[in-house]
């Protein structure tokens, strides 16, 4: 049996087809009365407008884009996953996007998209500052893990933490710590960098950063040899993956986590609780990160500019304690992966 269409609509409703047409893309232009016997007739026989007939005429396409800096980073599995469902329950398709950590295919593929999406939610840019602030004079958009003045933005609240991910390694009696830093132009690798330094000085620990280096498995070896130069006994990783990186590498040279150096990572991925030692790290729930970032992008579709909402929600973040901490000096833990 075939789908009823928008002339099937006409007909039980007494109407014109451009009448139906309009009661789903422009009601305004049509009477109430005329309007909810268009729709009581589309619920009848079961019509769904086609989103993308409807995009002509409403200029919506009920599509959001999501741009991640790298697909193959776990860190934004769940992220996606709340983006998705929250977009699914308000009846929108979400497509994602790879940036490949390039701020060129980046900006390629927003520019792209501009006339295909309702908005954006840009997750973890590298793009410049100035460049963000353009695409949102044009569109609707949201950070995710970044904050720009001006633009809304959802973030994992990271200052406390990084003082907490500090105050953690003081307390087991590391003196010096140094921070393998992100992708140069990442806004999270400054913040933390930023926020580690202040909590050292706080603690009266010696703090340096090291990097910038590529946040992944592949990357931690140059990363571990770097943190070992600097002679720090607590090292804290830009991500999980740079951190899991870091720890084949002391293995392989030998040394002794968290006997001889602690390992602290972020985000808390999966691996991050069967690598060896089980790795100590900043987590929280991405996957509301996700869906409040939807739910602003939602409320901003069809807002004049001036009026769109600029939140800047920060979620709690989470200092997950497990092997990879402990004591300078001390007998390594027993794995219980």
């Amino acid at each position: 049996m075939s789908s009823p269409t928008i002339y099937d609509v006409a007909r039980r409703a007494g109407v014109a087809t451009s009448t139906v047409s309009r009661a789903f893309s422009t009601p305004g232009r049509i009477g109430e009365a005329t309007r909810a016997r268009v729709l009581d007739a589309a619920r009848e026989l079961g019509y769904e407008p086609n989103p993308h007939a409807r995009a002509l005429t409403s200029r919506r396409t009920q599509t959001l884009a999501m741009v991640v800096s790298d697909i193959t980073n776990p860190h934004f599995f769940e992220l996606i996953r709340g983006a998705e469902m929250r977009a699914k329950a308000a009846r929108y398709t979400l497509v994602l996007v790879n940036a490949e950590e390039s701020p060129r295919i980046e900006l390629e593929q927003v520019q792209r998209l501009s006339r295909s999406v309702d908005g954006f939610l840009l997750a973890a840019s590298r793009q410049p500052a100035e460049n963000l602030v353009k695409v949102a004079a044009e569109h609707p958009v949201v950070m995710v893990n970044r904050q720009v003045p001006g633009l809304a933005s959802v973030v994992v609240e990271h200052t406390e933490g990084c003082r907490q991910m500090v105050a953690h390694l003081a307390s087991l009696g590391h003196t010096s710590v140094v921070y393998l830093a992100g992708p140069p132009n990442s806004w999270m690798a400054a913040s933390r960098w930023a926020a580690i330094r202040d909590a050292a000085a706080e603690y009266g620990l010696t703090a340096v950063r090291a990097g910038p280096f590529t946040p992944t498995v592949g990357h931690g070896g140059a990363a571990a040899d770097a943190a070992i130069r600097t002679g720090a006994t607590g090292i804290i990783a830009h991500n999980d993956l740079l951190a899991i990186g870091v720890l084949r590498r002391l293995a392989d040279r030998s040394v002794r986590v968290p006997g001889d150096v602690s390992v602290v990572g972020f985000d808390d991925i999966f691996a991050a609780d069967l690598c060896s030692p089980r790795l100590t790290t900043l987590g929280g729930a991405h996957a509301n990160v996700g869906r409040a970032a939807v739910e602003i992008l939602l409320e901003s579709i069809g807002a004049p500019r001036d009026l769109r909402p600029v939140p800047e929600v920060a979620l709690p973040s989470e200092l997950v304690l497990r092997d990879s901490t402990g004591s300078p000096g001390s007998t390594p833990r027993e794995d219980h992966s």
